[in-house]
């Protein structure tokens, strides 16, 4: 009986068993962790294409509510939209766009889940001369 206890024929087994679930783990993280790197990259190129928006048509009004309209199209994202200025700006001044973001993040639904908010700046300068 001892001799039978000292036997570590079947120690190999458990150590891949271990080093299977520990794996399986790790993938689970990247698969729900992955998408929100995801989206926060998005969110920054949503910022900069607005605000260059902004730049372009010297005022934050119609045209960037259009190019809103249609990155939220083409990104699946719908983030809350805050301007620093609205209407007309003039040449050379500042304009700022600030874009959050929920998303949750956490592992196999609900438990350890929580929210997270993702935001995204970018600031500018008018390129239009307003009489």
């Amino acid at each position: 009986m001892l001799k039978l206890l000292k036997s570590k024929r079947g120690e190999g087994y458990i150590d891949v068993c271990v080093l299977v679930l520990c794996s399986v783990l790790v993938i689970a993280l990247a698969v729900k962790v992955f998408p929100v790197f995801i989206a926060k990259n998005q969110l920054d190129t949503f910022a900069t294409e607005l605000c260059r928006e902004a730049e372009i048509s010297g005022k934050v009004g119609s045209e960037t509510s259009l190019r809103a309209t249609v990155l939220k199209e083409s990104t699946g994202l719908n983030p809350n939209i805050s301007w620093s200025k609205t209407g007309n700006i003039q040449l050379n001044e500042e304009v700022t766009v600030t874009i959050t973001l929920q998303q949750n993040i956490g592992l196999f639904g609900n438990f350890g889940s929580f929210p997270i908010t993702l935001k995204a700046q970018a600031t500018g300068k008018s390129e239009v001369y307003h009489k």
